[in-house]
Order: structure tokens, then sequence, then C-alpha cells
């Protein structure tokens, strides 16, 4: 008879080559490019189960591929998705209408991929949230019920109300948490903005020089210029400002920023605004498109073939999940490679979730992210150039599902709480081989 600790080594030694193999087959070239960066990426995936499982969406995809999801079909698996859907990837916004909005914030990793690939990377990091916070097993369960019951509603809401496609989360219809950080939001101004980033000299403005920034020499300065020249041809027509708005007065390089774009190159690019006042100058950010983590599974020629490069990519599937969205977004290549590009606003604000210490006071807020969630999937921009989703997401969703969605919540809130358990040993397992230089690429000069 097989000695049970002996199976359980050998299993942890199994995974962990896993975790190792998924990491280096998605960052291999940029861990190359840039070691120093990921070892940086790397110890902030240390510190926590949920900052690794922030930073390691591909394995989650990996995992996604085998695992049976009776919810995806033929239209309800390739549905456009955030692709990182965890807890901490919402937040406010000024949408194109001037209205500060509560919603998710994150499409660097959008794609096309089974709508409960977002909703179980979101009931999973809620688990791990929860768990931090000694909060019981019945409780977190109840939580995701709370989420997932949220969004089935509002998403039948949506194909019962076709025409209902203005509704968002703002002042005026939320309590608690979700509506602090709104009127957070609303006390920014743009002028504390520019003060932070940037100087007046000669009665204008440029961008301060210093840790965090790069100034381009004359030739990597005309090649990003030439690349913001390219990006005003891909905002749509009827979100253009003025020729005055787009005129460049400073450029710097920023290294990659986030736990997920690490390694990635970046610009700050300050625009003149609307009108020649200095407080209505616009900080651009011009960042390099990543490799999609979902995009990574899914196997459609058709759809990979849909995007010019991974800044379009990000480009057209934020405008296909967020209505109303960031009028400068937009998109560009240096030398072939894909950079996308929106504002770096001041009435961004993050949702915090480290003062949410009871259920009671975490309820709430999961079911604005459930309604949040829903609206992603359902409402596109209406300028939206996606053709790849012909069908109205809301009734696929609302079919699979069926009436009555209690098997569809019970499978959702079994796979959050077991997959939690294993977010927790897997990252145990990722600080071992980090910590003894198993991943090629990042190991520093005293690992060999």
């Amino acid at each position: 008879m097989s000695d049970p600790m002996v199976q359980l080594r050998e299993h942890s030694d199994q995974r962990r080559g896993e975790i190792v193999e998924v990491l280096v087959e998605a960052f291999d070239e940029l861990m190359r490019a840039n070691p120093a960066a990921f070892r940086k990426k790397f110890r902030k995936m240390a510190a926590d189960p949920f900052s690794f499982y922030r930073g390691s969406a591909p394995l989650f995809y990996r995992d996604m591929v085998a695992l049976d999801d009776p919810w995806a079909d033929d239209r309800t698996g390739r549905v456009w998705i955030q692709g990182d859907l965890h807890a901490e990837n919402f937040g406010t916004y000024m949408d194109s209408g001037g209205v500060l909005v509560f919603d998710v914030n994150d499409f660097d990793e959008a794609f096309l991929g089974s709508f409960t690939w977002d909703l179980r990377r979101l009931v999973a990091s809620v688990a791990l949230i929860a768990w931090t916070k000694a909060i019981s097993d019945d409780d977190i369960a109840h939580l995701i019920e709370t989420y997932l019951h949220a969004y089935v509603d509002q998403v039948r809401h949506f194909a019962e109300h076709p025409d209902d496609e203005m509704f968002r989360l703002q002042l005026d219809n939320t309590e608690g948490l979700v509506h602090d950080v709104l009127l957070d939001a609303r006390m920014s101004t743009r002028v504390e903005l520019l003060d932070a980033v940037t100087v007046v000299e000669d009665y204008d403005r440029r961008f301060r020089h210093g840790p965090g920034t790069q100034e381009l020499g004359a030739d990597e300065y005309a090649t990003v210029r030439a690349a913001f020249d390219r990006y005003l041809g891909t905002i749509p027509e009827n979100k253009r400002f003025g020729s005055l708005t787009y005129e460049v007065k400073s450029i710097v390089g920023r290294a990659g920023f986030g736990i997920g774009s690490a390694g990635l190159p970046a610009y700050n690019v300050l625009v003149e605004g609307r009108t020649q006042a200095l407080e209505n100058d616009v900080v651009l950010s011009m960042k390099q498109g990543n490799v999609a983590a979902p995009s990574r599974v899914v196997d459609d020629a058709r759809i990979h073939d849909h995007f010019h490069h991974h800044g379009h990519r990000t480009a057209v599937s934020q405008r296909a999940l967020q209505a109303h969205a960031d009028p400068w977004l937009g998109h560009t290549e240096i030398d072939g490679t894909g950079f996308v590009v929106s504002e770096l606003s001041p009435y961004v604000r993050d949702l915090d979730w480290s003062d949410l210490t009871e259920p009671a006071e975490m309820a709430p807020v999961l079911r604005y992210l459930g309604m949040a969630t829903a609206k992603m999937h359902c409402v596109a921009d209406a300028d939206s150039e996606q053709t790849l989703v012909t069908f109205q997401a809301e009734d696929a969703i609302a079919a699979a599902i069926g009436t009555d969605p209690s098997a569809f919540v019970r499978d959702l809130v079994d796979f959050g709480m077991h997959y939690a358990v294993r977010t927790r040993e897997d990252h145990r397992l990722f600080v071992n081989a980090f910590r003894n230089g198993e991943i090629p690429g990042v190991r520093s000069a005293d690992t060999g």
C-alpha cells in the first residue's frame, strides 16, 4: 500500500512543476527582457494567497480548460469577458457622458470565453479575501450567493428590458461603501493630478522628471510622437474633441505598473485639453498591450485573427464590455507591437476591501459587484466595433442558467470555496519554487 504522505508529496511536486511551467510559458520573454521587474512582481505575489491569485491568471485558465462547464454552450462559451475579474478590479471612472460610474475598471486581460470564467474567478477571489478576515465557510458561501443572485437578477432584467441599456451604478442609485467611493472620486480635481505629475515652466506644463519616469532621447520621442498621431485615427468619430485638444506638450517613459504589467513598456503623454487653460491639460497612458490570459486557452482562429495586436484587442474589448467608455480610449503600435491608449483620470478610485471586516458589510458591496458584472456582460459601448458576438448575451446567459438558478449558484459556490483552498496551497508551492530559484529567467545573482 502506498504511503499517503508520499502520494501527497508527489502530488505537490507535480503541481509545483505545473505552476512553474505555466508562469514560464506565459512570461518567459518578458522575464528575460526585464528579470528585475519580474522578481519584484513575484515577490509581491509571494506576500499572500490573494496577491498570488491576482498575478497568476494564466494558471487559473489552465485549470479552466480541464473543468467541465455545464453552463457554457455555443453562445455562452464565447461572449466578451473581462478575463481577470477579481474583487479588487472594480472602482470608479468618469464616463464619456460626464457621469461618475462604479464599474469594472481593468480590461488588460479582456477576451472572449465562457461567461462563467469571469464569475468563477470573482467568487474564488471573494473566498480568498473573506478567509483572510477569518469569516466562516457558511458566511463565505452566503456572500458568494449574494453576488451570484444579483448577477442573475440583473441579467434577467436586461433580457426582459432590452432598451434599459442606460443602467449604471452612480451617485443617485448606490449606498454604503460603493456610494462613498463615488463621493471620494467626486472630490478629486484634474489640477491635483496635474500638480502631482507635472510642473509649470515658461507658462506651460511639462512632466516632472524623477523616480518612475524616464526622459526620452530624440529618436524615441519621435517614435512615440508618431505612434500618438496614429492613435488619433482610432478614436471613434463622435468621441473626438476639437483639434486643439490633442496637441502634445510632453512625453515621458514609464515602467509597466501593477502586478499584471511587470516588464511592459509604457509612456505618459501630456496633451492640451479642451482649452489653453493649464488646469484642463490631460494625461494619457500609452501602455504596451499584454497577452490576455484567456486567449492562451481559447483555440479559435476567428477570434485571434480579429485583432491587429494586443493594444487593439484591449481597446476593442473595453468598448465591448463598458458602456460609455473613455472617450480617449484607442490604440497604436510601435515597431509592430501594440499599445493601448487611455486617460489617466483623476476620477479613478479602486474599491478597498481593507475596512470591510464583517459579512454584513461585505454583502451589499457584492450585490453591486454582481450588478456591475451583469452590465459588463450585457451592455456594450455605442461605439463598440466588435462583430464577434452576433447575439444578445443576456438572452443566451439567461437561457443557459434557466428559470431556477439554484443549481447554477450551488455549482459556482462550491467552485469558489474549493478553488480558494487550492489557491492557498498553490501560493505555498509558488513561494517555495521562487525562493529556491526554480523559475528560470528571474534568478537573482545570489541564486545562480
